[in-house]
């Protein structure tokens, strides 16, 4: 969800304000992984003069058409991928672009499904590195570790292991060694940006420019092996049809009325999986699509011990993204667009979508 152009710490907005409850992160949620949250060391110099161009505006991705999601594979997958998993109890499977969209779009639906026993797998398919390379993108995806250690009440460490996918795909999956409920797969592709332009460290190619036939592969940022359109439709269905879902969580896609301001990479996403969801083996009403920038145009709907658990996850994973930082909820809170998005969460069914 966050790239380098989306900021923090700015004056949150009048009429939303702080949550009382906590007042700073725990010690161990600042320091994990060697990452302080107040680490401005960290950033370079022209990072911390974007950043600060960018605090007193909430984040907004540019409207980019989008070809249709072709080829779709034809048939579900018959062979066993080496991405399976042992089904559990209510199974969802939930495919993000970056990050931390899960723990600011979907929850507090994703902390109950984490509380109630359920099996949760879930998939990152772009690094959301923001042009800063690997290291960048595994600081984000500890912190995103470390806000599911928050919600399942555990720091057991995460067994890591490297798959390569019968779609011809690698990617690197992390297990806790305490809960194989629980699994995090990450593809690495390059962030699109929010320009939908990519970044020039990444040779300024996305998922936008990957599905419009702007260029024909990307690279995922860890060297692994290139996909074309066809290999991402076919391992984003490989990895949704190993889960074996009952349910599905995404990110809305690009042709809802919803989608409108949101991320690119979130909007390629949604689309995606919509596109291959029935022929992973799962039907359209089982798929729920969360809104993403444009949350914060509807109602709030996340308060009082919901909110300040909800800042606790988010904070944990703030700890380790030296991009997008706060030390307090009311820092948390107050950061543009961040601030809303926390306040919301607004899941849509197939029949919701206004599609357009």
């Amino acid at each position: 969800m966050s790239d380098i152009d989306e900021p923090s710490g700015a004056d949150r907005a009048p009429d939303e304000p702080a949550s009382p409850r906590r007042s700073e992160i725990s010690r161990r949620a600042l320091v994990f992984g060697g990452v302080a949250v107040g680490g401005l060391a960290a950033l370079g110099g022209g990072a911390l003069v974007y950043r600060e161009i960018r605090r007193s505006a909430a984040p907004e991705g540019t409207w980019v058409k989008l070809s249709p999601i072709v080829p779709v594979p034809e048939s579900t997958p018959r062979a066993a991928s080496p991405a399976f998993e042992a089904p559990g109890l209510e199974t969802t499977v939930a495919v993000w672009a970056h990050a931390d969209d899960d723990i600011i779009f979907a929850n507090p639906h994703l902390a109950g499904l984490i509380a109630s026993g359920a099996t949760l797998r879930t998939i990152f398919v772009t690094a959301g590195d923001a042009g800063r390379g690997l290291a960048y993108a595994q600081q984000r995806e500890a912190g995103i570790r470390a806000a599911y250690d928050e919600m399942r009440g555990s720091t057991e460490p995460w067994q890591t292991t490297e798959l390569n996918l019968l779609s011809g795909a690698r990617v690197t999956r992390f297990v806790p060694s305490d809960d194989p409920r629980l699994s995090i797969t990450v593809l690495r592709l390059p962030d699109g940006n929010l320009s939908g332009k990519g970044f020039p460290t990444t040779g300024e190619a996305g998922l936008t420019q990957l599905i419009n036939g702007l260029v024909p592969v990307l690279s995922p940022i860890d060297d692994g092996p290139t996909l074309d359109t066809r290999r991402l439709s076919e391992t984003v269905a490989e990895l949704i049809h190993a889960g074996r879902p009952e349910h599905v969580t995404t990110n809305i896609p690009h042709e809802s009325a919803f989608a409108r301001g949101d991320h690119p990479d979130h909007s390629c996403v949604g689309s995606l999986v919509r596109a291959v969801a029935p022929v992973a083996g799962v039907a359209p009403e089982a798929v729920t699509y969360y809104i993403g920038y444009p949350s914060r145009h509807e109602p709030v709907n996340v308060e009082g011990e919901e909110l300040d658990a909800k800042v606790d996850v988010y904070a944990t994973y703030a700890a380790q993204d030296p991009v997008v930082t706060c030390d307090t909820a009311a820092a948390c809170l107050a950061q543009p667009g961040f601030g809303q998005w926390l306040r919301r969460s607004y899941g849509k069914t197939e029949d919701q979508l206004r599609l357009t």
